[in-house]
């Protein structure tokens, strides 16, 4: 796993998958111009607010962040950034991209590092201020790395999984206390995505008919395509899709006979299924159910 002690993600980079097989994690800086649709990976995502403020939905919320907060995205969990007019041209933030497989790894006995990605209430957090200069010590240590080597060795592979592992013991056990987590008024709810959210989920075996969806919000279906387009940064029927796949995934972690998954998250027939899988995940579904199995 060869790459720099430093990275910084560029505004308009778009990507959304990793390059490593444990984890990466980088800086941006202002407005991510590149990732303007709603989306979501197989890996956990973290965010740390350095400076500045900036906002994100995740599912039918959107959390307004602002300087020394953190913010925990669970894997498969439809999130999309939400620009604010004149607030986030100068946001600098770290971004932490984590596999499951490989908090597994530096989890220890009875300890499930994971576990403050799917906390119960807000995945954001305002930790007091001292919570929040050694976890961000811990990450600007990886982030910047303590080798003036070029590339990367056995030794500093090491020194990040030690960070790497203080710094989760450490976020967790904040995690675990709720009164560090967003509240109300820090937040705002979409009804739209809310009502679509539902709809969907109850319906997701089903043909799925977007006049429906229209009606439920109380709109034309004219003024909800765009007002849909305005929040997700995509279509509705690209969001259907990927909200299919997500079951999908769910139905495998499950257990479900990949033969069954297509039909109980409603496609037409198998090619469909895996056509879309493939293009979301980059692995077929049997792929990933092997993957998804060595990562429990």
């Amino acid at each position: 796993m060869n790459r720099s002690n430093t990275h910084l993600m560029e505004p308009e980079d778009e990507r959304q998958y990793m390059l490593n097989d444990n984890f990466e994690i980088m800086e941006k800086y202002g407005v991510p111009t590149g990732a303007m649709q709603i989306h979501f990976h197989n890996f956990y995502e973290l965010l740390y607010i350095a400076a500045g403020e900036f906002a994100c939905l995740i599912d039918n919320t959107t959390y307004y962040l602002k300087k020394g907060d953190f913010l925990l995205i669970d894997r498969n969990h439809m999130h999309h950034y939400q620009y604010v007019e004149n607030k986030h041209e100068d946001s600098k933030r770290v971004l932490l991209w984590v596999t499951k497989e490989f908090l597994n790894e530096l989890s220890g006995a009875g300890v499930d590092l994971s576990a403050c990605f799917s906390m119960e209430g807000a995945p954001a957090y305002h930790f007091p201020a001292h919570h929040e200069d050694k976890l961000a010590d811990y990450l600007f240590q990886i982030l910047f790395g303590v080798s003036t080597k070029d590339g990367i060795d056995a030794e500093q592979m090491l020194i990040e999984k030690s960070y790497l592992t203080l710094f989760f013991v450490y976020l967790n056990r904040l995690c675990a206390r709720r009164g560090f987590q967003f509240q109300e008024e820090e937040t705002t709810t979409n009804d739209m995505m809310k009502l679509v959210f539902e709809h969907i989920d109850s319906h997701i075996s089903d043909p799925i008919i977007i006049d429906e969806l229209a009606d439920l919000t109380g709109m034309t279906k004219y003024q909800f395509l765009r007002s849909f387009k305005t929040v997700t940064g995509m279509t509705v029927h690209d969001f259907i899709i990927k909200k299919r796949l997500l079951h999908a995934c769910e139905e495998i972690w499950k257990g479900c006979p990949i033969s069954d998954v297509y039909k109980s998250c409603g496609f037409a027939d198998y090619s469909s299924f895996f056509r879309n899988f493939k293009k979301a995940y980059d692995m077929s579904p049997r792929e990933f159910k092997v993957y998804s199995e060595q990562t429990v």
